[in-house]
């Protein structure tokens, strides 16, 4: 169904460090701990050419960006890691576009519904997005630079070579400064050595990492795991789903009649829940409408009451909120101190595919 092999992984600011350190441990949880295969003194950008589509730029190659800086970043636009990041990449192709640096945003995607041109561009378009974005859908490009994560940051100097790499969000004034000193080489000019300042908001604003104590949790059966409903995942099939009587943290469920495939669950009939005691100061999923596109409207509550001041940027108080599109939905954002609590979503309309829920 899918073409993405797993495990590749998302990582958090703290997996970002523990992933050279240790194991990886990432806000869209690492299924795996694996060892970044590190590409630092290859010349990768030959990989370009495997873009299907180019955005806010003509194709660009390896040839035409000889003698420029670059700054390769693979995210996909439903991943919470990537879009923290976001916000400095976007910062960054402005304050150094007229010294030498171009960015590259390559979007590989991890779910089918993000190899839709439509949908990069949205997203492209509501993430303030101007820098080329090469369309990276058979992962060509991924291949291409040995990539395991998302996000990756690669910084390439004047002759083509990858110096530094970074995985992960986090650590952001220390890749400007490698910007910084790739410019001062190659340019032989004096950089200035202030970094920018970024006041990030809704779902790019930084995470409350000490509190997050949920893992990412995939709601497809390739990778689902803590399912906690009585009679566990009837694969490819309608099934009559029960909510688990007393689910542990981090143990999920489904209620109403639901179609598990290998990327997301579809329900079926409305109604349905999906019910996840969690930990953490956001909670986000991965929605999509039905396949027709109609909009699907949903209610969140949070320990069975509206959650008021806690709802997300894509929730109102009374926890009312529309599927209208295939994206991440910022569904909770606590105020105060964090506790566990047991999150419930009800559809009142079918059709609704769910994805993946993260943290932050």
């Amino acid at each position: 169904m899918s073409a993405v092999s797993y495990p590749r992984v998302k990582l958090s600011m703290l997996a970002a460090v523990a992933v050279i350190l240790w194991t990886a441990i990432a806000n869209r949880t690492v299924a795996e701990a694996q060892e970044p295969k590190g590409i630092i003194g290859s010349s990768p950008l030959y990989g370009l050419s495997g873009a299907t589509v180019w955005i806010n730029s003509k194709p660009l190659t390896a040839k035409q960006l000889k003698g420029k800086v670059v700054l390769v970043d693979f995210w996909t636009y439903s991943c919470i890691n990537c879009l923290r990041a976001v916000p400095y990449i976007r910062a960054w192709a402005d304050k150094y576009k007229d010294s030498g640096l171009v960015v590259i945003g390559v979007h590989s995607p991890e779910f089918d519904f993000e190899k839709q041109l439509p949908n990069v561009q949205r997203a492209v378009q509501k993430f303030g997005i101007t820098y080329p974005v090469a369309l990276d859908s058979n992962h060509s490009i991924w291949d291409a630079f040995h990539n395991e994560f998302w996000p990756a940051h690669y910084f390439i100097d004047v002759n083509g070579k990858v110096r530094h790499e970074h995985f992960g969000e986090g650590e952001y004034e220390q890749s400007e400064r490698w910007i910084q000193e790739l410019l001062k080489e190659g340019t032989a000019k004096t950089m200035a050595g202030d970094t920018v300042s970024v006041q990030a908001q809704g779902v790019e604003a930084a995470p409350d990492m000490s509190q997050v104590r949920s893992p990412e949790t995939y709601i497809g059966y390739a990778r689902a795991k803590n399912f906690a409903s009585p009679g566990g995942i009837r694969q490819d099939m309608e099934q009559f789903y029960a909510a688990p009587e007393h689910p542990g943290l981090n143990q999920w469920g489904l209620a109403g009649k639901w179609a598990d495939h290998e990327q997301s669950a579809q329900l079926k009939s409305a109604g349905g829940k999906i019910v996840f005691p969690f930990h953490a100061r956001d909670l986000h999923l991965v929605l999509g409408p039905a396949n027709d596109g109609k909009p699907v409207r949903f209610r969140v509550t949070i320990d069975g009451q509206a959650p008021g001041e806690n709802h997300g940027v894509d929730t109102d108080a009374q926890g009312n909120g529309v599927v209208t599109e295939h994206r991440l939905y910022q569904l909770v954002r606590q105020k105060g101190s964090i506790t566990d609590h047991v999150f419930v979503i009800e559809f009142q309309d079918a059709g609704v595919q769910a994805f993946a829920f993260t943290f932050g």
